[in-house]
């Protein structure tokens, strides 16, 4: 599978997870769990291949670095989030924020940066390389978090 074909499955998943918690439709504290991994383990893949990939060409080098920030945002909210109580009003509109930010990002890469990176920066092949290191890393990353 191609890098940019896996980070947008990642990001259905996500955003179905999100849909879960405010619909109600599951353990709370469970579906928050496997939220919180996804994500994690997606920024991990995207920071440690994905954005180094396309950092340093002209065509993605700012939304890039902006897309680091980004990701420095969503793991605050998501380290306060996992501190509170999760049965109060204030830890849903956290989450609502958790999601809003999400979704920016979410929309400024699927927009923005992918369509960049496919037509000006990185060749069918090199997507499906990292592609298939994402997901190795992606499955390692995902077999260490239920070790835990």
């Amino acid at each position: 599978m191609d890098a940019i074909t896996l980070l947008k499955n990642d990001h259905r998943k996500v955003e179905k997870i999100f849909s879960d918690i405010e619909k109600g439709n599951g353990n709370r504290k469970q579906l928050f769990t496997e939220l919180a991994t996804e994500l994690t383990v997606h920024a991990e893949i995207e920071e440690q291949l994905f954005y180094p990939a396309a950092k340093d060409a002209e065509p993605t080098r700012d939304l890039v670095l902006e897309s680091y920030e980004e990701h420095k945002q969503v793991k605050m909210v998501l380290s306060d989030l996992e501190q509170a109580d999760m049965n109060t009003d204030t830890w849903l509109a956290g989450l609502k924020v958790l999601m809003e930010d999400v979704q920016h990002h979410v929309g400024e890469e699927e927009k923005e940066l992918f369509p960049k990176v496919k037509s000006k920066v990185l060749s069918k092949d090199q997507l499906d390389d990292l592609g298939e290191r994402m997901e190795a890393m992606k499955a390692e990353r995902l077999a260490a978090s239920k070790r835990r």
